[in-house]
Order: structure tokens, then sequence, then C-alpha cells
């Protein structure tokens, strides 16, 4: 039983109070008198009184709640190094007995993982603080009994001492790791974000050691690779604590990824945080293009529009209109045209161009064989070449019958065919990124709706000898052939129609999404790669895009910055491209690989807070627990024991901590019992006012 005493007055307590200080005071003034009965009359006034409070006895009917306690566990990435694992789950685990051995308690388990800056900011590392804050606010605070931490210690968001608010119950934390660890770091200090094709960026760093209070001295110089990829880079032997730096070239547009690596030393604590990934995005200042154009024609003009179209294009465009045999006398101060510059072009500058197309260009002896090996050593060391043909291919005057047939993917056999026909996507090129799902052609009348694409009238029939035919003609022959030719690309176009598209016959075709993405498959983009294997960390996920040409489908295999392995099966889509996202909860560098390529992500930003110190210390939470009466045990000293204890007494010892017993309870329900009824206060007051009467009568 749970009773008070309460009132429940029947009248307002101001009309009550008055009425009584009134009754008082008259029966003051009649003793000051000296009349009779002064004291009766008193005594029916505070009859009366206590009759208009009305007091009851109020009887609760309570209910026990139990004390509630967090327990928060770190598995930031940090807490992944040397035995620490192994320290938390031992740690947790004894918590857990140890709670469930004391009656009345609830526990609410919290894990605690990398924070990573989102787009629109934020903080990163491990908000161990924040986590806590969030617990207890969701806890009621007469049943809050403490909060344990399994942490290393390492936690970023911990307030200044004078800023701590303690909340009202203790705050225990368990360290894992050891006090005197040692560690290196290596520090990217500066990294450009871009830079130029065919120049170099340069990457600042250094080396940083952190010691623990015991823990013996490292050697002061330390070796630093640079990897693209598996092949070495640079390497440099550097002081410690010396900011250096690397150069390096950008040899192509897109992502130049790069990995910066210390060697470990003796003793260290883990190699996490001695490697560094550094992406570079390479982007060409200008792109010189060589167009050379033989016979003039519709379709000459679709090429230097598109290419004139990108203010970041070069172009140098020349088109023969006075071949050798047509010498004629003339003076040359009455000759309009100037000579082809054939030396300028091919022997002098070629090197300077990106790429170099040749538009129904007939042989007639402008350029002579020298000219055209150059042209082949050019493709050979990394140039592209690309040929848009017409009949004179299928001519005795063909570049194929030239030192540069021997780098072209196709052999004319002399045959022009020259009946309407729609250009197709061939099986394989329906999986290379050139090809791959191109727009379809506006619906018109032309093609009755059907969205197809236009039709070509003229194909120069030809052998595929080597590369990938992706575009076909009349009875499967190939009209797009694109192959690779030392480290350089070419592409032959077996017609001279495109320009039909262009021109929007029969609903068109996309003429300019085709051009564009041979043009950057010819340039290298990695976008357009056909074999190639990508990865990025965005929003806390693994975004691994997989292109192949082959219908195999592979296994995925990912390692986290931990070490953990992770196998996942990637079936092949129609387009070639296979894309699996995979969560990336740990910070640093992940590895991906199908078997043939390995690709790195960088998870978190360059320089991880998560790694900036894997050192365990006490430092940032002893604050904290002190200011709340909690205990910093440090696990391999032993697992405290866990007890319940008052809120006014110690809360932590040598060899246990303390939860506080609040005895909280929630009232399911009331019941009001009258102290004295009312009629017995009125037969008091009468029978008082009947004893004052006669006192006053005697």
């Amino acid at each position: 039983m749970n009773g008070t005493i309460a009132m429940a007055p029947l009248l307002p307590v101001a009309f009550i109070a008055g009425f009584a200080a009134v009754g008082l005071l008259l029966c003051l003034v009649m003793a000051w008198r000296r009349g009779g009965g002064a004291l009766w009359r008193a005594a029916a006034v505070t009859a009366l009184t206590l009759m208009a409070l009305n007091p009851r006895i109020v009887d609760e009917q309570r209910e026990s709640q139990t004390d509630v306690v967090a327990v928060l566990v770190d598995r930031t990435s940090s807490q992944r190094v040397g035995d620490r694992p192994g320290q938390t789950d031992a740690a947790l685990a004894h918590l857990r007995r140890e709670l469930g051995r004391l009656d009345g308690i609830d526990v609410r388990e919290i894990e605690i993982g990398d924070a990573q800056p989102s787009a629109g900011g934020g903080e990163e590392g491990s908000l161990v603080t924040a986590a806590l804050r969030r617990a207890i606010g969701a806890i009621p605070k007469k049943r809050l009994a403490g909060a344990v931490i399994v942490t290393d210690g390492q936690v970023h968001d911990t307030p200044p001492a004078d800023a701590i608010d303690a909340p009202g119950a203790p705050v225990h934390v368990l360290l894992t790791g050891e006090p005197d660890e040692v560690d290196r770091r290596l520090v990217i200090d500066k990294a450009p974000a871009y830079g130029l094709v065919g120049k170099e960026a340069t990457i600042a760093y250094r080396v940083e050691d952190r010691l623990g209070p015991g823990a013996a001295g490292l050697d002061n110089l330390a070796r630093v690779t640079v990897r693209e990829g598996d092949k070495v880079i640079a390497a440099a032997q550097v002081p410690v604590g010396r900011l250096d730096s690397f150069t390096v070239p950008l040899t192509h547009a897109g992502p130049t990824v790069l990995t910066l690596e210390v060697a470990p030393v003796a003793g260290e604590l883990s190699a996490l945080n001695n490697r560094a990934l550094v992406t570079i995005n390479g982007v060409r200042e200008r792109l010189r293009v060589l167009l050379v154009s033989g016979q003039p024609h519709a379709g000459e003009r679709v090429w230097r529009n598109l290419l004139k179209s990108d203010p970041a294009v070069d172009l140098v465009h020349f088109t023969i209109l006075r071949p050798p045999e047509k010498e004629d006398f003339t003076p040359l101060n009455e000759i309009s045209l100037i000579a082809f510059p054939t030396r300028e072009l091919f022997e002098v500058k070629l090197k300077e161009f990106d790429m170099v197309v040749f538009d129904r260009y007939v042989v007639r002896d402008v350029l002579p064989p020298s000219y055209l090996r150059n042209i082949i050593g050019y493709v050979n060391e990394g140039g592209a070449l690309l040929l848009s043909v017409g009949p004179e291919f299928a001519s005795e005057r063909s570049l194929f019958n030239t030192p540069l047939g021997g780098v072209l993917p196709a052999a004319p056999t002399g045959q022009i065919l020259e009946t309407g026909f729609r250009p197709e996507v061939t099986e394989i090129g329906d999986r290379h990124p050139v090809t791959a799902a191109l727009p379809k052609a506006r619906a018109d009348r032309a093609n009755r709706g059907t969205g197809l694409w236009g039709r070509w009238f003229r194909q120069i029939e030809a052998a595929a000898r080597a590369g990938h035919t992706v575009m076909q003609g009349p009875g499967s022959r190939p009209l797009l052939v694109l192959d690779r030719a030392g480290d350089g690309r070419v592409a032959a176009v077996l017609s001279d129609h495109i320009w039909l598209w262009a021109r929007g016959f029969e609903g068109g075709g996309p003429h300019a999404e085709l051009l564009r993405r041979l043009a950057h498959w010819l340039m290298k983009e990695p976008d357009l790669e056909e074999e190639g294997l990508r990865a990025e960390v965005r929003d806390g996920k693994l975004h691994i895009v997989r292109r192949s040409l082959r219908d195999a489908p592979a296994t995925i295999t990912v390692t986290a910055p931990s070490g953990a392995r992770q196998s996942f099966p990637l079936e092949t889509a129609k387009t070639g491209a296979s894309q699996l996202v995979v969560p990336a909860e740990e910070t640093g560098l992940y590895r991906v690989g199908d078997g043939e390529r390995d690709v790195l992500a960088a998870s978190g930003s360059l320089n991880p807070l998560e790694f900036a110190d894997l050192r365990a210390t006490a430092g940032p939470m002893t604050p904290l627990a002190a200011a709340s009466g909690g205990g910093v045990r440090w696990i391999r000293d032993g697992l405290p024991d866990l007890r319940k204890v008052r809120a006014d007494r110690d809360q932590a010892g040598r060899t246990w901590l303390g939860l506080v017993e609040n005895r909280a309870y929630v009232v399911t329900g009331v019941t009001e019992i009258p102290l004295v009824p009312p009629i017995l206060f009125m037969i008091a007051a009468l029978l008082v006012l009947m004893a004052a009467w006669y006192r006053e009568g005697r």
C-alpha cells in the first residue's frame, strides 16, 4: 500500500482560508475580552475548516520500472586492428553476462560504425559522443542507470572539458588495445584533383610516427613508393616528419589512380594508414585532330562540323584538290590553292596530333611510303587513326595497298554494294561501349513510326582481319571495325553515307553520338574501355562496374581496408556493363578484383580521420567518465564486475563498475478514501458549538 493524505476542497481554497482567518480572529478578540466559550468557538471554526478542506487518503497502485543501461560498442575501422576485435567481443560477452545476473536491468546495445562526410558536408571519424547522446536521450531520465562504452579511445567528437554535460548517471569506458603502441602514418599534404594530359602533377606528402608513452623510437628514414596499378612509378627514401613530393606524368584523359605507400616498421600496430589513394582526373587542354580529305563528297562536312562543334578541339583540315599529277606550270603567285605541307604534318609535327582522320583519301603520291610508315609508328606508340572510306578503298589507289595497310583492321575485296540498307549493331556491338544502347532514330512518316535508323545506300565490302566488328550492313558484312595496334587504336567506317543520318533522311540516326563515342574510344577514354573494372565509393556504398565483351559470368572479390574478403557472383548484362553495389562501412582502401584486374577505391577523405592515429588511448574519454562519476579501465588488465549502487554512493571501484539503482515506477491506478466522513465533521462542529453556548450561558 502506498497511501498518502491529500486535500479535496469542497469550496475554493481562498474562501476557506478567509473563513478560517476571520473566525479565529473573532475567537482571539473574544478571549482577549475574557468572553466565555472562546476556546470552544475556535474548535468549531477548526472543525468547519477541516470539513471544507475534505482531507482524503489517496492509495496509489505502482508498477516498478526496470533501470536502463546503454552499452555502446565501437566498431569503427581503428577497432579492427590487432587483437582489438577479439577484445571487443570478449568485453561484450562479459557485459552481457554481468548485466544478465542483475535484476531489473534493461540493456540497450548500440554499435557505432565509421561516420563519413556526405555530399553536403558533415563530420567523419568515430562519433562516439554523439551516439552516446542519442542513446541517453531516448532513455527516461529516471530510469537511466548508466552507460558502458567499449572503444579504443580514438573518439573524434568529444567536447572540451569545460563544456561536458554530465548525463546524471555514470559513463564507464572499457579500452581495447595496449597503452604503449607504435604507429607510422602516410599523410597526403596536397594533391591536385585535375591535371592536363601530357603534363605532370605534383603530390606533396609526409610520413608521421606516433609513439606511445613507453614505446621505443623508430628509424628516422622511411621508404615511400608510388604505384599506378601494379606498376611502380617512383620511389624515394625520405626523413620522417619532413614534407616531400612526387611528380607523376598524366598520360591519358580520365582518372589516374595512384597508390602511395610507406614501408611498415617493426613493431608497428597496423599498416592500414601506411597507404593512401590519390585520383587525378586528366583533362585534355586541347584535342588536336588532323583531318585529311581526299575526294570532295557530301559527307565531308559531317566530319568537319562534328569536330568544329567542340571548342576543345583544334582541327587541322586539308582537302587535297590539286594532286601532283595535275601540275600545269601555272606560276605559284597565280595559284589560290596552297601546297599540301606533307613534311610538316607527317614528319615534323605528326606526334603533336591526338588523332588522324582519313576521309575518302585516294593514294596519289601526295604521301610517300615513308610518311605512311611514320603513321604506323605513330599508331603503335599510342596514336589514334580513323578511316572513313568510299569507292576509292576498293580500287588500286586504296590506302590498304600502302604500308598503312599493315595496321588496318579490314581488307577490301574490291566489291562495292550500292543498295539501300539499315546499319545494324552486331552481337558483340551490343556489348561494346562505342555502339551499346545507341539511341533510336526519330519516328516519322518516312520510317512509319518504327524508330528505326534511316537507310544508307553504299558499303565497301571488306573482310575483317582483326579487332571487333561492332556494326554491319547487308549480309552481315563489316561496316564499323575497331582494333588495337601496338599502344594505339584504329577504326574503319566502311561507308561514306553516314551523312544521310546527319541530314535526317528517313528519320536519320545517332551519327553525332556514334562519332563522339568513336572519337573518345580512339582517345582511350576510360569510360569507353570495352574490357575494364571500375569501383567507386559513394554515400557509404561501393559501386562496382565491370565491362566485358565476353558473355561469361564473373566473381568479384572485395577486400575491405581491414583485410576481410568477400566474393560476389556477377551476371553479365546485355549492354556489356554489369553493376554491383555492396555496403562500404569501413574507412580506407577497398581492393576489387575479378580474377584478371584489380582496382582500388577510397572510402572517406584523402587523409581519413579514423586513421590519423591508430593507437589506443584513454585521453579523449577520461574527462566525460570523470564528470559523470564513471571509470576507465583497460581490458587487458581484466574485465571489471558490475553492481548496483545508490545514486549518492561511489559509482566505480578498482575491480568494479557501478550502475545507479533508481527504483523508478509508474502509477497504474489511484483509490481515494475520505479521512473522516463529512457527517462526523458536522456532528463535531455542532457539539462544539453547543458546548460553547452552554459555557456562555453560565
